[in-house]
């Protein structure tokens, strides 16, 4: 998508007016792009702790950016829904079906669209697979697809960490948890990176994933396996097929675009601070010390879709209208001055972060993401001996779009 709003009986109700003027800032498009968190700060001086952002195509909505009120929304479902069918511009028909933020916004048969009992039926069988899943050899799944990868380039004696490690190493691992042939994985690898980005290509790219994971449901009712997949389709709680792919689709996006993108800012923090790196060798610190501080400074997904508000309401001093749209600014919470007024103070020991959300909603598979981060960097270390970056640190740049901030590149060196 370009920088354009829609037009005609596509336009948003009152877009940019809705709120407030045409100088509304745009969480996508170039500057959205290269410095979201400048973004971010300029609309916490502006407006507070709450304000009003457009989404692609100029979508409004409320951008929560204050710590306390992130965890106000998150702890509290009855006021801020996850239903995404009382969405006043999409009820309004302001949102058409085809538009490229309902992969990430819109309504689907998940947990992660309900709210209370139909939420707690479906996320009972998601962790209840999850759990099994993660019983059957995770890290041993990470240690051999981590081996795997570095196979590919430790004779080089260079890599990009990024697109030759992060990238792929989750996606392998989910392919064995699911049910899925690796092949599969590398191809979905592509689809989830296009999902998250937006534009053109996010309702093909999520048609692709949803026939892949529908294909793989069928074959699974015929042939059940030990897999998550399996363990859905065999739940107590009776999912039908749609919602068996749902699941699946929320836990393949879930857990690759938010674990890929964790380990590659571990890496790049322990590549760019002796510190860090130095203290893993030498076990002085360990790898979860390391991701949580990650998860403070840089959290996988910066902003999280999305909210809608039950009622009218008020919240950060801003009248909210019963249905409205708001999204949870991770990343500006997690350094928000009233909580956190000096940020070069260190956060070891403390798990109070946004990162993996909050509430009745919080992500129920930050275990096996966990442990693929601390295999996938305990392998790397010990398999390449005098690992160092290969450029400056600060020639290292990111990507973002109005969801995350991925690092572009991560280049390296080593022995051989």
């Amino acid at each position: 998508m370009t920088d354009q709003p829609l037009n005609g009986a596509d336009t948003p109700r009152g877009c940019p007016v809705a709120h407030g003027g045409a100088d509304v800032a745009r969480l996508y498009g170039s500057e959205a792009a290269t410095d979201p968190q400048g973004i971010y700060e300029r609309l916490r001086k502006e407006h507070g702790s709450v304000a009003p952002v457009l989404l692609e195509g100029d979508v409004p909505a409320w951008l929560v950016l204050g710590y306390r009120d992130n965890r106000r929304v998150l702890d509290n479902p009855r006021q801020f829904s996850r239903d995404a069918r009382i969405w006043r511009d999409w009820r309004e028909g302001h949102i058409p079906e085809t538009h490229p933020l309902i992969p990430m916004i819109g309504w689907r048969p998940d947990c992660i669209s309900q709210d209370g009992e139909p939420h707690r039926r479906l996320r009972g069988a998601v962790t209840d697979g999850l759990l099994a899943a993660s019983s059957r050899g995770v890290r041993r799944h990470a240690t051999f697809f981590a081996n795997k990868q570095i196979d590919a380039f430790a004779d080089a004696g260079h890599a990009d960490l990024v697109a030759d490690y992060a990238e792929y190493l989750p996606m392998l691992v989910l392919t064995r948890i699911l049910g899925l042939p690796m092949a599969e994985g590398r191809r979905l690898v592509e689809s989830c990176a296009q999902v998250l980005k937006g534009g053109e290509g996010a309702l093909e790219h999520n048609g692709r994933i949803m026939q892949i994971l529908s294909e793989l449901a069928e074959r699974k009712r015929a042939e059940p396996g030990s897999d998550f997949a399996t363990a859905l389709i065999e739940h107590p709680a009776g999912l039908d097929h749609d919602e068996v792919v749902s699941h699946l689709r929320l836990v393949l996006l879930a857990a690759h675009t938010t674990t890929s993108n964790l380990l590659a800012r571990v890496l790049q923090l322990v590549l760019t601070n002796a510190g860090r790196l130095s203290g893993l060798v030498s076990g002085q610190l360990t790898i979860s010390s390391v991701v949580e501080e990650v998860m403070w400074d840089t959290p996988p997904l910066s902003v999280l879709p999305g909210r809608f508000a039950a009622s009218d309401l008020e919240l950060g001093g801003h009248h909210i209208q019963e249905g409205e749209l708001l999204i949870l600014g991770l990343a500006a919470g997690n350094v928000d001055p009233e909580v956190r007024p000096d940020t070069a103070v260190t956060v070891q020991g403390n798990h109070s972060h946004l990162a993996f959300s909050s509430g009745p909603h919080e992500c129920p598979g930050q275990s096996i993401g966990q442990s693929i981060i601390e295999i996938g960097v305990d392998v790397l270390l010990h398999r390449l001996p005098g690992l160092r970056l290969a450029v400056p640190p600060e020639e290292l740049s990111s990507t973002a779009s109005t969801w995350e901030s991925r690092l572009d590149s991560l280049p390296v060196e080593f022995s051989v």
